[in-house]
C-alpha cells in the first residue's frame, strides 16, 4: 500500500492519522477552539493530526441549510489555523474553479461523495499536487474507487487517499462493510479513511435535514482501526447539539479523547 508524506509525517504507515474538525466552518472562534485542543489531544496521544472543516457545504438537503462561510472567509481563516498552530488543513471543493485558490492553504483536497465521480473536478484537484481524498460515494463500492482514482493519477497525481463512510441500502439508511478496508488498501492499494461520523448519518432524516446516531460513532471507529484501517476522519464541535450542520452525528470536542485513545490504541495492536 503506498504511503503518503505529509509536513513531518507519513499517512498510511505506523502512526494513527486522524483528520478532524467542525463539519462547516461557522465562526473564527469556534475554527480556532476546536484546532487547538485537537491538536492538543493528537500531540498527547502521539496521533498524526490534520484539522478539517469545510468553508462551504454545498450538497445541503434543504436551500435554507447553513452552509458555512465561503470560499473567501473560510480560508482565510484556515490560513490562520495553519500558521498560528502549525496545522495542516484538508477542506473540500465542490466546483474546478476552487482548485487553485483553496491549494493556497490546503494540504489536502477533498473530493465531497457526492461529487467522486465529476471528472472536471478530478482532475482541477490532482493538478494542484496536493494529496486528493476521494470521499468514496455511498452508492459506489470499494471496487468501483479504482477507475475514479485512476482519474487523477492520469491527470499527474498519484497521492490519493480514498474515504468511506459505507454504502445505501435502503431509504435513510447507510451500512459499513468493513471488508472495504482491505479491499481498498490491499487490493486497491490506497491508504483508506474511515469516515466514522458520517457512517451514523441518516440522510434526510429530519425532512428537510440530516439525522444522525452519534453513539455509534466510537463503536464504528474502533472496528474500522481492527478491521486495519490507517486513518480515521471525524467531524467535531464544541457543543454538537447546538451546531448548524450536522450535529447529530457530529462528536463533543471535550470527550473524544477517549475515543482517540482507544483507537489509538487498537492501532497499535493491529499493527
Amino acid at each position: 500500500m503506498k504511503t503518503l508524506t505529509l509536513n513531518n509525517f507519513e499517512i498510511g504507515k505506523d502512526k494513527l492519522t486522524i483528520l478532524a474538525g467542525p463539519c462547516a466552518m461557522e465562526s473564527e472562534e469556534i475554527t480556532l477552539t476546536t484546532a487547538k485542543k485537537l491538536k492538543e489531544i493528537c500531540t498527547k496521544l502521539d496521533i498524526n493530526f490534520v484539522f478539517k472543516t469545510s468553508f462551504d457545504k454545498a450538497n445541503r438537503s434543504s436551500l435554507n441549510s447553513y452552509r458555512g462561510l465561503g470560499i473567501e472567509k473560510g480560508l482565510e481563516i484556515l490560513a490562520k489555523v495553519k500558521k498560528e498552530l502549525d496545522l495542516p488543513i484538508v477542506t473540500d471543493i465542490h466546483e474546478a474553479s476552487q482548485a487553485d485558490i483553496t491549494a493556497k492553504v490546503a494540504d489536502i483536497i477533498q473530493i465531497p461523495a457526492f461529487l467522486c465521480r465529476q471528472t472536471d473536478l478530478l482532475v482541477a484537484a490532482a493538478k494542484t499536487g496536493k494529496i486528493v481524498n476521494i470521499k468514496k460515494g455511498q452508492f459506489l463500492s470499494p471496487y468501483q474507487m479504482k477507475s475514479i482514482a485512476q482519474k487523477v493519477i492520469d491527470s499527474g497525481n498519484d497521492k490519493i487517499l480514498i474515504t468511506d463512510r459505507g454504502t445505501s441500502f435502503g431509504y435513510n439508511n447507510l451500512v459499513v462493510d468493513m471488508r472495504g478496508v482491505q479491499i481498498i488498501q490491499d487490493e486497491l492499494g490506497y491508504p483508506l479513511v474511515f469516515d466514522a461520523t458520517h457512517s451514523v448519518q441518516i440522510p434526510g432524516g429530519h425532512g428537510a435535514s440530516s439525522a444522525g446516531e452519534r453513539k455509534f460513532v466510537p463503536l464504528l471507529a474502533k472496528a474500522a482501526i481492527a478491521a486495519g484501517a490507517k486513518c480515521l476522519f471525524f467531524e467535531i464541535h464544541p457543543n454538537p447539539d447546538c451546531a448548524l450542520c450536522d450535529g447529530d452525528n457530529m462528536l463533543k470536542l471535550d470527550s473524544c479523547e477517549e475515543t482517540f485513545d482507544i483507537c489509538n490504541k487498537i492501532f497499535k495492536l493491529v499493527n
